[in-house]
């Protein structure tokens, strides 16, 4: 289904998702080694599959880096893309984390046999699905369904987080992390992006996450901007905000997960 326009073109969401799918992308040229399941936004509701999916995989392949595109299952279904805003809504259900653990476990499994580094695989979430990058980055001691084959029994930890206007993170009420979040050391390095005029998830959920990293002493990097929306995916426009992903190559070449 096609809602709206972003930098002048229209893109497409897939709602009703009860079955995931995970779609690996190779790199083009050089192989880095490197891998990033990506997690498309819709606020738990819909899956914006090509502005925050496809055209990703494109940009990460081109830097040779694997990407595995998961379309997880969203709890909820109904609401448009101009709805989707609040903390009301459910973002309990682990449906999500049950697939986005999965996945995880399932390309280490893998790792070798489609050409990646078991110590490079990231995950990469845009609004909800920055949310669930945040969540598998601090639930990965246990999986939160029962064990189906070997690949989990293979680490569900992710090795390196980016977390694009996220949401969820923020509880409103109490004016703190939502309490679904648990930071520790263990929890992955992490690089965040948000706008300040974001009015669909607020800046406070980068600003709390990224407060609690540091706290915990993980490794973090946080860049905010003053305009930019909300759900700009990486399509190019007159804002600076819209540059993201080359700030983001240079993070992974910092943290060593690529080479420069």
């Amino acid at each position: 289904m096609n809602d709206h326009l972003v930098a002048g073109r229209p893109w497409t969401y897939i709602s009703n998702v009860s079955r995931p799918t995970l779609t690996v992308y190779s790199p083009k040229g050089k192989n880095t080694g490197a891998a990033v399941v990506v997690f498309p936004g819709g606020g738990y509701q819909i899956l914006a599959i090509d502005l925050e999916g496809t055209e990703v995989c494109d940009w990460l392949t081109s830097n040779g880096i694997t990407c595995v595109l998961l379309k997880y299952r969203v709890p909820n279904a109904g609401p448009s893309w101009d709805q989707l805003c609040g903390c009301d809504r459910n973002t309990r259900s682990s449906m999500p984390l049950e697939d986005a653990q999965r996945t995880i476990g399932l390309v280490r499994f893998h790792a070798s046999e489609w050409h990646i580094d078991p110590h490079k695989i990231g995950v990469l979430g845009f609004s909800a699905g920055g949310h669930l990058a945040a969540a598998v980055s601090t639930h990965f001691d246990r999986r939160v369904y029962p064990a189906v084959d070997a690949a989990d029994q293979e680490s569900c930890r992710p090795d390196f987080a980016v977390a694009l206007y996220p949401g969820h993170l923020f509880d409103y009420g109490k004016s703190a992390l939502n309490s679904d979040i648990h930071i520790t050391r263990n929890t992955p390095p992490t690089f965040l992006l948000h706008a300040q005029n974001d009015n669909v998830d607020g800046v406070s959920n980068s600003l709390i996450y990224y407060d609690e990293l540091k706290n915990a002493g993980v490794p973090a990097e946080l860049h905010l901007y003053a305009e930019g929306g909300h759900a700009f995916g990486l399509r190019r426009t007159k804002l600076p905000i819209t540059a993201w992903p080359r700030l983001v190559e240079t993070w992974l070449q910092t943290i060593g997960m690529i080479s420069p």
